[in-house]
């Protein structure tokens, strides 16, 4: 742990190895989904406190997680901070820039799910704050560890595929009706549509495996009646390194393309489906429950490798999916707090991908490709 963290939380008055007590902010779909059965599954931490204003998912939560303590309000949360090891921001988009800040501000390291801010200027002040405060700021993009994802990026670095021309992700929904919500706001504040919801993880995927991207074009509809915020969109980034990605967002997609394709001088790969890890937790299956394979995919679901033939009428070799692992990000989180490291994602990196998601909406809204400085 850092030396500010140090001095928070049960470690002050427990023993040197009781686990970090965290506490969560907020209980929807990302807290009680995702964040909370992730930190229950950690062996080094502990859900401690959960806020959230609804009463029912309060009473889900102590269901959920009998050992748990639910209030009201982020405020009360931060009241304890001398309790506490780490906060986690799982609240609508717009709180989380205030809120991170309050969390740093009493002292506290932060988790908060992405996009970390509507901005890369809000992003880079976070991260300033968190180093000058000597605390772990980190962002939950937990698609680094989709099965896809890690099963590409381990193709790509041992060169299977050549030198990588295009690389094609994709994320795409049928979904004619729109739910509503903060998630489907047109108004800005909110920070809504799918450029910053499943665009945040496309083009953290693609600055993972290809690094800076010096230009965007964009395409973006609101294609639903009813929709107020982008549900059809299209990125085209050109890395420093020469490479391509091409990334598709979209909540209208009657017929779905493959999840990735990556297209090298050597080969390429194609695999369609999504990693099995959203659809467990969903379900309420946890990491660790006794007979459960966490993130691991059926050979039906297997992607293919291979040059000059269709993956879909048999050509190429099928490669095993590595298996998705989302418990990595909270184990990862709890070392860098125990032993000071950088955490698997940095609230720098955050900002990179939040540059380009807002050269995404300026060039489509102004029909052009901008550079990203």
């Amino acid at each position: 742990m850092t030396e500010t963290s140090e001095q928070h939380g049960p470690n002050d008055t427990s023993a040197p190895d009781a686990p970090l007590r965290v506490g969560l902010l907020g209980y929807g779909l990302a807290g009680s989904v995702f964040h909370a059965p992730l930190i229950a599954a950690t062996d080094d931490l502990v859900l401690d406190t959960v806020s959230t204003t609804d009463p029912e998912r309060q009473a889900q939560a102590r269901t959920e997680h009998p050992q748990v303590r639910t209030v009201a309000t982020a405020e009360e949360v931060l009241d304890r901070a001398t309790d506490l090891d780490l906060i986690v921001v799982a609240t609508p988009n717009k709180t989380h820039v205030p809120l991170a800040t309050a969390a740093l501000e009493a002292g506290l390291p932060v988790v908060v799910d992405k996009p970390l801010a509507a901005t890369a200027a809000e992003a880079e002040k976070l991260a300033a704050l968190a180093e000058d405060r000597g605390l772990l700021l980190s962002v939950f993009q937990n698609r680094r560890w989709d099965n896809d994802f890690r099963t590409v990026r381990k193709l790509v670095e041992e060169g299977a595929l050549g030198d990588v021309w295009r690389f094609e992700s994709r994320f795409e929904r049928w979904r004619p009706q729109p739910k509503g919500g903060w998630r489907e706001s047109g108004d800005p504040t909110e920070i809504g549509g799918l450029l910053y919801d499943l665009g945040s993880h496309l083009v953290d995927q693609a600055l993972t495996l290809f690094g800076p991207v010096v230009s965007v074009y964009a395409e973006s509809e609101v294609r639903r009646p009813g929709a107020e915020a982008d549900d059809d969109t299209f990125l085209a980034l050109t890395h420093a390194n020469g490479v391509r990605s091409h990334l598709w967002m979209s909540a209208t997609t009657a017929v779905f393309g493959p999840r990735v394709r990556v297209l090298g001088s050597r080969a390429g790969y194609t695999k369609h489906g999504l990693d099995p890890q959203e659809a467990a937790l969903r379900e309420g299956r946890r990491p660790g429950d006794e007979g459960v394979e966490w993130g691991v995919e059926p050979r039906s679901g297997w992607g293919r490798l291979g040059a000059g033939a269709s993956p879909r009428s048999g050509g190429g070799e099928p490669v095993p999916t590595l298996p998705g692992d989302y418990p990595a990000y909270y184990a990862a989180i709890a070392r860098a707090l125990r032993e000071g490291g950088a955490p698997p994602v940095s609230a720098t990196e955050a900002a990179a991908t939040l540059r380009v998601l807002e050269a995404a909406k300026r060039s489509a809204a102004e029909g052009c490709t901008v550079r990203v400085a």
